[in-house]
């Protein structure tokens, strides 16, 4: 009895070749796909990534037992996994005030000024663990669940799982800053999946994507008969050449980047938007107008059909001087988020746009000694941090689990990464056991080799 692929390579092969091959087209647009569980609430996500590792402690987990310890010495000996987080070292208390904020008494640090305003939104997890301590490595594994790199992006496994709302859009849209986190580009990987669901990087200044617009004298009639001819040579090519799913891939990214023509400029060009909404992001002034511009854009992408957006702001690592670092990054991201929060919300997207905020690890208590004053800072820590979600059916206004009374480890609700990957899937209505892709000898998927919905994070 033949498989289903040699049935397809029968087929492709037959006279029905080029009937097959414009199935394949039309499969690799990537057309909306129903979800594993209908019940979910979230139809999209956008994934703000703080890069460098924010500290918890001094954002959204307060340690008072921390101020009686500030400055004590002692020595860390056995099984460390690091030599910056081994030998003399010394505890180190935040330099920031808390607050309770909104109705649910969310805690967070006093620099969180607008983002207090929907702390009732908010869903803040302390029980997360990583397993690397390096940044590169656990850059991949939280955007991979793979350390070592190569394997496909959360957005590509969406991305895959869903298809896309809007066929002229990619379903996978990534807002870098100017320097890419490390890592670089696998961050946001198809991996092993066709290269239509890779993460589409958005430049932060100047054209978002090159050639974006056709060359001077060529029109988009002259493009379409061009892409016609390709499309021939390349059904002739699939005729020739059964089963390259590749070649399909490659067709939908030729078509794609037709299609974007008519629709990226006008989505990226903010100066369009009423004065009140740039105001409202912080866009036109420091430090707000960078992130602002991409919060925008990642709820103007959402809005537009795009599944997964990833937004990465960065050089949260403050090994040193850790008041000033992250006394400049809170409010460089806090009037932007809390923006995209609120602006979700009144236009009616929030409750099934899933919106995700986290690093790739959080921050030791203590630090090893590199002298005083304003020097204090934190080392990484991967048994320890703090994320938060809204929207798409999560509880929000609760904060679930617990880190020690020294924020050095989670001790309540604890759950590995793989877990919380297996949470965002079902969000999206994705279940990660049958998300599965074939390749290598074995069908893989997200978790790496699965995992358990985190149930208190879920209405």
């Amino acid at each position: 009895m033949k498989t289903r692929r040699e049935f397809l390579h029968g087929l492709n092969a037959s006279l029905g070749g080029v009937a097959f091959t414009g199935m394949l087209a039309r499969e690799a647009r990537g057309a909306t796909k129903e979800p594993h569980f209908p019940e979910a609430k979230a139809k999209r996500c956008i994934f703000l990534y703080m890069e460098g590792g924010p500290s918890h402690i001094d954002t959204f987990d307060p340690k008072p037992r921390l101020r009686d310890l500030h400055l004590k010495e002692f020595t860390r000996e056995g099984e460390e996994q690091s030599a910056m987080s081994s030998g003399k070292r010394y505890y180190v208390q935040s330099p920031f005030e808390f607050v309770k904020a909104g109705q649910s008494g969310a805690d967070m640090c006093s620099l969180w000024e607008n983002l207090a305003g929907v702390a009732d939104e908010l869903c803040f997890y302390r029980g997360l663990q990583v397993d690397s301590v390096n940044h590169p490595t656990a850059n991949y594994h939280v955007n991979t669940g793979n350390q070592f790199g190569g394997d496909p992006a959360v957005g590509a496994w969406v991305n895959h799982g869903l298809g896309s709302e809007n066929e002229d859009l990619p379903g996978f849209v990534v807002l870098p800053e100017l320097a890419y986190p490390q890592g670089g580009a696998a961050n946001w990987s198809n991996g092993y999946l066709p290269t239509s669901f890779q993460g589409t990087p958005l430049r932060p200044k100047g054209s978002p994507l090159l050639d974006i617009r056709p060359q001077p004298g060529t029109t988009l009639e002259h493009q379409r008969k061009n892409l016609d001819f390709l499309a021939t040579l390349n059904r002739e090519h699939a005729g020739r050449h059964p089963g390259h799913e590749e070649l399909a891939a490659r067709m939908k990214n030729y078509e794609l980047a037709y299609r974007m023509q008519t629709q990226v400029p006008d989505i990226v060009d903010l100066d369009r938007e009423p004065a009140a909404v740039l105001e409202k992001y912080g866009i036109g002034k420091e430090p707000t107008d960078s992130v602002g511009r991409r919060c925008l854009l990642a709820r103007k992408l959402v809005e537009k059909g795009v599944r997964f957006v990833q937004l990465y702001a960065g050089t949260w690592d403050s090994h040193d001087y850790i008041a000033k670092a992250h006394g400049a990054l809170i409010p460089a991201v806090d009037r932007p988020i809390a923006a995209l929060i609120s602006d979700l919300k009144e236009r009616g997207m929030l409750k099934d746009t899933l919106v995700v905020w986290m690093g790739e690890f959080g921050r030791t208590p203590d630090n090893g000694i590199r002298g005083g004053g304003l020097a204090y800072g934190r080392d990484h820590n991967p048994k320890a941090m703090t994320v938060w979600l809204a929207g798409g059916g999560v509880k929000a206004g609760h904060t679930i689990g617990a880190t020690d009374e020294i924020g050095g480890e989670a001790v309540e609700c604890v759950h590995h990464l793989r877990d919380f990957h297996v949470t965002l899937l079902k969000l999206l209505g994705l279940d990660d056991n049958r998300l599965t892709y074939f390749h290598a000898g074995r069908f893989k998927q997200l978790s790496q080799f699965g995992g358990e919905a985190i149930a208190d994070l879920i209405a």
